[in-house]
């Protein structure tokens, strides 16, 4: 089976309630509305913005996991489509059941042998019949990546055929599962499997894996081990056929120390690529764009500027979510400017196709980010990803850079309403900068973040309300740096 994040993790001040279940309230029957409990990865650092907007747009309110980066919430099936629209989330999964005090066995052999035990007492029907579901939403987004699909576009009689396939695959397994847990406590499943195998006897195989996701250092077993053990039940369970690329149904056992949850995943692809097309050696995630882009709340009117827009995954997802804003992106790499145009006209190309209005309130710009061409005081919201000093640029400019950027974004930036929200890497030199720009801005928040493996922040600033050019910071500032273009100017002369 596959693995996947062995090792500790940190954990969330948040802590997950009572051993719940993702049992219904109703009983899962053709056709009724069920209730269940979906869980999200969101990007680690932004869980309580994930819940913010599921009580925003959904209206229920969301727990956030012990382990970093999960939150769990309710919905009932006819509002499941509702789930996709979220842009804080990477993943969905819907929930099987959770665990909030697992008490693993000290022994290896007797936690895989439970876990193998487990396979067959868990309540399968509720998860399945939402898989079931949101494949028929899926079918209605696009076609399946890998799995049985073919690259070839079929014809409408196929694709009738293929859907009605389909639908008989997903009934075919709710139907099993069913029959499974109406046994006596699910002891004796070697019956119901034989009688589900003479319902169904010409029924194509459903494949499936198991993945496993575990963090935490007093467990007595792997990843692999637990994916493989408990892939193993469930392999013998629904007599399903395991396959670790083309598969229909992804498991998902969960472990983080003592909390256990199982579930069943809803996405093929992280919901993080909806935007870039053309991606370049530090795009930013979308989920991670829109926590930043909440974390400045835009009003309407709000003039935000990126100055280091790299591929322009921060305005894309700022013009789309926060459309009555005006976003001006820039960079000083060229390739980086013609990415971004690139990305833009993408997004343009496919909201026209969906016959809906294309333009996007967005203005693309190639510039020198320390002379930026724009007026004092004309930006409301700064919003950017800074160089970290590893993929782009190095630690050592950034010394130099960084109180050079915080100076031209303080100089357009309002005074007294303007806000900034910069993301970096390299903490110890943006403290140091910040701490020499004290009388242009005031930090407020920080939140930190998980970027690629990097422990990073983002880092919400004020504008103060000292008018530039009047403040010891910037005139220092300002002389340094004509000092330094005059080095330059010698150094060019000379050479």
């Amino acid at each position: 089976m596959s693995c996947e994040g062995d090792g500790p993790s940190e954990q969330g001040s948040n802590s997950v309630g009572p051993c719940t279940s993702s049992s219904s309230e109703t009983d899962s029957k053709s056709g009724d509305v069920i209730t269940v409990t979906i869980g999200a990865t969101v990007p680690t650092g932004f869980e309580h913005t994930a819940a913010e907007e599921v009580k925003e747009k959904i209206g229920v309110e969301a727990r956030i996991s012990k382990d970093r980066g999960r939150i769990y919430f309710p919905i009932t099936t006819d509002k499941l489509f509702q789930v996709h629209l979220l842009r804080s989330v990477d993943n969905l999964f819907v929930v099987v059941e959770e665990y909030d005090h697992y008490q693993f066995k000290q022994s290896k052999e007797e936690t895989l042998m439970e876990l193998q035990q487990l396979a067959s007492k868990l309540p399968w029907t509720n998860a399945l019949e939402v898989w079931k579901l949101n494949g028929t939403l899926k079918k209605k987004k696009g076609h399946r990546k890998g799995g049985n699909t073919t690259k070839v576009k079929p014809n409408r009689n196929t694709a009738d055929v293929a859907a009605a396939d389909t639908e008989q695959q997903l009934h075919q397994v709710v139907s099993a599962a069913e029959s499974h847990l109406e046994a006596d406590g699910a002891a004796d499943a070697e019956p119901c499997e034989q009688g589900s195998q003479e319902a169904a006897p010409e029924a194509r195989v459903i494949k499936f894996r198991v993945t496993c996701n575990r963090a935490g250092d007093k467990h007595s077993f792997s990843s692999n081990e637990a994916a493989r053990d408990f892939g193993g039940a469930v392999q013998e369970f629904f007599q399903w056929k395991a396959d670790m690329t083309k598969f229909d149904i992804e498991v998902l056992l969960n472990i983080h120390n003592e909390e256990m949850v199982i579930g069943i995943a809803l996405t093929e692809e992280s919901l993080h690529r909806r935007n870039i097309s053309h991606f370049g050696p530090t795009t930013l995630r979308s989920t991670l764009c829109y926590g930043m882009l909440r974390l400045c709340k835009p009003q309407a009117s709000d003039v935000i500027l990126d100055p280091m827009c790299g591929t322009g995954a921060i305005p894309l997802e700022g013009a789309i979510e926060f459309s009555s804003s005006f976003y001006i992106a820039g960079d000083n790499n060229d390739m980086a400017v013609n990415r971004t145009v690139n990305n833009i006209c993408h997004i343009q190309k496919r909201r026209a196709d969906k016959g809906r209005i294309s333009g996007l309130p967005i203005d693309t710009v190639r510039w020198d980010l320390c002379s930026l061409p724009i007026r004092t005081s004309s930006v409301d919201i700064i919003i950017t990803d800074m160089p970290f000093g590893k993929r782009m640029g190095s630690k050592k400019k950034n010394w130099d850079l960084y109180p050079l950027c915080l100076r031209e974004m303080a100089r357009v930036c309002r005074p007294g309403s303007g806000k900034a929200v910069l993301l970096t890497q390299d903490k110890k030199c943006f403290a140091k900068a910040i701490s020499r720009m004290g009388g242009l801005w005031r930090k407020l928040h920080t939140v930190w973040v998980n970027v690629g493996g990097l422990h990073a922040g983002v880092y919400l600033l004020k504008r103060t309300g000292a008018v530039f050019g009047q403040t010891p910071e910037d005139v220092h500032e300002s002389r340094g740096m004509s000092n330094t273009q005059g080095d330059e100017k010698e150094d060019k002369e000379l050479s």
